[in-house]
């Protein structure tokens, strides 16, 4: 069994179809999928989602660096009540990100720091999104010590990789790796730990090379598996099961094959 430690099945791109997409998943041996939040609005909408399917869809909330236009000044508060009051597996999506210079970094970083904090304090892993901040992100997380996570999405170099996880984080890995120009990332693929390994599909976005252009959907982490199978030697049932148990460990996710 394979799982998704990565994907906004709440999205409007999925409204049409969500319920076919669960199935593919499904169908694919996906069989566990974590939802991040990318804003207060879409707290609910997840809650119920998860709540509906709640052996194969756990819940994170946060509040995701890009949509700070959508962050009001109560939600990071709100947020806090909401992590009391829900069941949660992790908080995010948050970080940072500085390719958009209308983002302010001021306010991205108090954001992401109190996530942090909120993290620690109800003892959750979090979902940490970076674009040209890496080296930022892992000096803040040096700045809380005792929060642990993953870094979705991963894109930094092998060093970066080692200081995470020295840190306790662990990286994501998703439709880029199976890009050939991405060479980088498949160097660091291949020879990281698997245990710092997650499977992630980043749906509706980042679909593999097979499927550029196209809706993303988690069905297609098994695209994922196979092109890290091939660039790390080893058979795709080992790291199937290795980065399931990766995901199930990081965010206290039940093991499907024991009966609840």
């Amino acid at each position: 069994m394979l799982a998704d430690s990565h994907v906004h099945l709440d999205d409007p791109a999925f409204d049409a179809d969500r319920p076919l997409v669960l199935q593919r998943a499904a169908d694919a041996g996906v069989g566990q999928l974590v939802v991040p939040a990318v804003d207060a609005a879409s707290w609910p909408r997840i809650r119920d989602l998860c709540a509906a399917h709640p052996r194969r869809l756990f819940p994170a909330y946060g509040l995701h660096p890009l949509y700070l236009s959508r962050h009001g000044a109560g939600d990071l508060d709100a947020l806090a009540a909401w992590c009391a009051a829900n069941p949660v597996v992790a908080v995010g999506e948050t970080g940072l990100d500085f390719h958009d210079p209308a983002l302010d970094p001021a306010r991205q970083r108090d954001c992401f720091a109190r996530q942090l904090a909120l993290a620690r304090e109800f003892d959750l892993p979090v979902i940490v999104h970076t674009r040209q901040a890496l080296e930022e992100v892992i000096l803040t997380l040096r700045r809380h010590p005792g929060v642990r996570g993953v870094v979705h999405s991963f894109s930094g170099s092998e060093e970066q990789a080692h200081r995470l996880w020295q840190l306790g984080f662990l990286i994501g890995i998703g439709g880029p790796v199976t890009y050939e120009r991405a060479q980088r990332l498949r160097r660091i693929v291949a020879t990281m730990p698997i245990a710092q390994l997650l499977l992630e599909s980043d749906a509706p976005d980042q679909p593999d090379a097979d499927h550029r252009g196209q809706r993303n959907e988690p069905a297609r982490v098994v695209g994922v598996l196979r092109c890290v199978a091939a660039l790390r030697g080893e058979p795709e049932g080992e790291v199937a099961a290795a980065t399931a148990a990766n995901t199930r460990r990081l965010f206290r996710l039940p093991d499907p094959s024991v009966d609840q």
